[in-house]
C-alpha cells in the first residue's frame, strides 16, 4: 500500500498550544476585564433601573444635558459624548489590540488567523441573516441587521474569568481573538453602513492629523516608554483634534480611536531590540489605557445608553411583538453560535484541519453562545440605526439587553459544565501521578 502524501497527511491543530508569555498576557487581559464587564453590568443595571423609577425624569435630563462649543459642531448631549467620546477610548484599544495581533500575535501567521477569521466572519453573517429573515429587506426596520453581529468583549471575557478557571488557555486565546476580528468588521460595518454623507475637508484634516500623531509616537517611542505622562501633555491633543475632525466629517468619530490605534508601533526599533528589552509601545499604552476603558469609558456609556423607559410589564409585552426584539434576540443567542461553530467546522474540514486536542466542539460552541453578548457594540450600533424616540429605538436596547443577558446565562451553563469536567480530569490526572 502506497504511504499517503505529506500533503494529505498534513494536519494542523487549530489552536497551538499557548506560550507563557501569551498565556500570562491572556490572564492580564482577563482579569482588568472582569472588573470593567462588572463595573459595566452594575452602571447598566442602575440606569435601567433609574430609567424607570418613580425619578426616570432626572436620569433623561442628565443624559440629554447638552455641552460643548457649537461653532466646532461639538456641542452634543452628555449620553452622545459617552457614545462619540469616551467609546473613542474603547476602540483605541482594540486598535491597539488588533495591530498587535496583526504584527505580533496569532493573526500574523494565515495558518493560525484562518480559523478565528472565518469563525469571526459566521458569527456576524448568520445573526445579519437571521434578522433580516424575520424583518424582512424593505423594511425601516432593516436598517438594524447589524445590531446583532458585535461581540462584546469586555463582558463575555468577564463572564469567562468567572465561570472558566480550568478552561483550557487555547479556548480563551480564542475568544479574545475572534472577538477582535469580531470588532474589525463591526468597525468596518459602522464605517461602511453608518456614514449617511462625508465632508471631504474635515475627513483630509482628521487624516493628517492621525498621521501626525502616528509620525511622533514612532518618533519619540523611547520618550513615551520611559515617561508616561509625555502621552498625555503630546498625544492626547492630537487625538483629540482627529476626534474632533473626524466627527465633523460625519464619520463616526470612534473610528478615529481605531485609526489612532493602529499608529502606535508594537515592536522596538531594530537597534533596540533584544531580550530584555521589553514590551513595544503598542502593549505598553494597553496596559496604560486598558483600566480607563474598562473602568471608565464603557461603563459611563453603558450607564447614559442602557437606560431604556420599558413602560413596565404592558410596555415589555408590547416590545415583544417588535420584529425588531425578535430578530435581535433570535440573531445574539441563536445566530452567534450557530454561525461561529459552523464556519469552524467548516474551514476545519476544507483545510484539514484538527482541535486542539484538549478541545471538544461543545468548548466551541459554548465560545459561541458567549459571543452572543453583544452589549457595547451592539447598543452603539443601535443608536445609529434608528431615530432616538422611536419605538425600535427603545425594543432594540430591551432586545439587546435581554439577549446578553439569555447568552451570559446560557454560556455560564455550558462551559460551567464543561469546567467541572475539565477540572476533574486535572484532578484525576493529579491523583495519578506519584
Amino acid at each position: 500500500m502506497l504511504p499517503t502524501p505529506p500533503r494529505f497527511a498534513r494536519v494542523r491543530s487549530i489552536f497551538p498550544s499557548a506560550s507563557r508569555e501569551e498565556s500570562i498576557r491572556v490572564t492580564e487581559i482577563l482579569r482588568k476585564e472582569t472588573v470593567g464587564g462588572i463595573l459595566l453590568v452594575v452602571f447598566a443595571a442602575i440606569a435601567l433601573i433609574w430609567a424607570n423609577s418613580p425619578w426616570a425624569d432626572s436620569y433623561f435630563a442628565i443624559r440629554d444635558f447638552e455641552i460643548g462649543y457649537e461653532p466646532w459642531q461639538l456641542r452634543l448631549s452628555l449620553g452622545a459624548w459617552a457614545a462619540d467620546g469616551l467609546l473613542a477610548v474603547f476602540f483605541f484599544l482594540v486598535g491597539l489590540e488588533l495591530k498587535r495581533e496583526f504584527v505580533a500575535g496569532d493573526l500574523r501567521k494565515p495558518s493560525t488567523a484562518i480559523v478565528p477569521v472565518v469563525a469571526a466572519v459566521g458569527g456576524v453573517a448568520v445573526p445579519a441573516l437571521l434578522y433580516v429573515a424575520v424583518v424582512g429587506t424593505t423594511t425601516s426596520e432593516a436598517r438594524g441587521w447589524a445590531i446583532p453581529t458585535a461581540t462584546d468583549i469586555a463582558f463575555a471575557v468577564a463572564v469567562l474569568a468567572l465561570i472558566g478557571s480550568h478552561l483550557p488557555s487555547a479556548l480563551r486565546i480564542f475568544l479574545l481573538t475572534l472577538a477582535v476580528v469580531d470588532d474589525l468588521i463591526a468597525i468596518g460595518i459602522i464605517a461602511i453602513f453608518y456614514t449617511e454623507s462625508i465632508e471631504l475637508i474635515p475627513l483630509l484634516l482628521a487624516l493628517v492629523a492621525i498621521a501626525v500623531y502616528g509620525a511622533i509616537a514612532q518618533r519619540f517611542r523611547q520618550l513615551f516608554d520611559v515617561r508616561p505622562g509625555a502621552a498625555w501633555l503630546i498625544l492626547l491633543p492630537i487625538g483629540f483634534t482627529a476626534w474632533a475632525l473626524m466627527h465633523a466629517s460625519g464619520i463616526h468619530a470612534t473610528i478615529a480611536g481605531v485609526l489612532l490605534g493602529f499608529t502606535i508601533p508594537v515592536l522596538h526599533k531594530k537597534a533596540d531590540r533584544s531580550e530584555d528589552a521589553g514590551p513595544g509601545l503598542a502593549e505598553l499604552f494597553e496596559h496604560r489605557f486598558r483600566p480607563l476603558s474598562a473602568g471608565f469609558a464603557v461603563p459611563v456609556f453603558a450607564f447614559f445608553s442602557a437606560g431604556v423607559a420599558i413602560g413596565g410589564p404592558e410596555g415589555f409585552v408590547s416590545a415583544l411583538t417588535d420584529p425588531v426584539l425578535i430578530g435581535i434576540v433570535l440573531g445574539l443567542v441563536i445566530g452567534k453560535p450557530l454561525g461561529i461553530t459552523a464556519a469552524t467546522w467548516l474551514i476545519t474540514r476544507i483545510r484539514r484541519i484538527n482541535l486542539d486536542p484538549s478541545l471538544k466542539w461543545i468548548d466551541i460552541a459554548g465560545v459561541g453562545v458567549l459571543a452572543g453578548i453583544g452589549f457595547t457594540v451592539s447598543l452603539l450600533v443601535a443608536e445609529l440605526s434608528f431615530a432616538a424616540g422611536s419605538p425600535h429605538y427603545d425594543h432594540g436596547k430591551v432586545a439587546i439587553l435581554t439577549a446578553s443577558a439569555l447568552a451570559a446565562v446560557l454560556a455560564a451553563v455550558v462551559l460551567g459544565v464543561r469546567n467541572r469536567r475539565y477540572r476533574k480530569a486535572e484532578e484525576c490526572e493529579s491523583d495519578r501521578q506519584p
